[in-house]
């Protein structure tokens, strides 16, 4: 599966995005709003790609991506579609280094994907999942129409749930 918009390309992540893979999810912003995965070493690295994005592809269609900058290849980030159990509905997710953030990458990736499951997979409804002190994701996702609708716990850490409303659905640009 690949997405495109007119700065980002999102495509499968492969074992060979490990050092990627190794450095975001060691990032201290990730640590604070996503959590710690224990994720030390390039093998780890390798195996949550397998066990994780890859497994989610083959089981559900859908998963995070990565996010490359089209100009010149640059991985920056991740954003995908993410089939959670303790979730109805599928939810959005992204994560960026910090040399990406404040710059619209983010915000172009997930309205692709947004596009992407709406029109392509067909999904009725897609929600997003925030720490609540996470400012920059909370005025990222409400730029896409969605609004906090109820606290949710995802393990140890207080959420907020956030769902678009159906008007802003439909305004989506559609991503060609």
């Amino acid at each position: 599966m690949e997405l495109e918009t007119e700065r980002v390309r999102l495509r499968e992540l492969v074992t060979g995005d490990a050092p990627f893979i190794l450095a975001l999810l060691n990032d201290p912003d990730f640590h604070r709003h996503i959590g710690d995965r224990g994720i030390r070493d390039l093998a780890a690295a390798s195996d949550y790609i397998e066990q994780g994005p890859r497994q989610s592809y083959r089981s559900h269609g859908l998963g995070l991506l990565l996010v490359e900058r089209k100009q010149d290849g640059a991985a920056m980030g991740i954003c995908g579609l993410i089939r959670r159990p303790q979730l109805t509905d599928v939810d959005v997710g992204y994560a960026f280094l910090p040399a990406f953030r404040r710059q619209g990458y983010a915000l172009e990736a997930v309205r692709a994907v947004l596009d992407d499951g709406y029109h392509r997979l067909g999904l009725e409804r897609i929600v997003a999942i925030v720490a609540p002190d996470n400012q920059s994701s909370l005025q990222l996702l409400a730029r896409v129409g969605m609004q906090p609708v109820s606290h949710i716990m995802m393990g140890e850490q207080n959420c907020l749930l956030l769902a678009q409303l159906d008007a802003a659905i439909s305004a989506l640009p559609r991503q060609e």
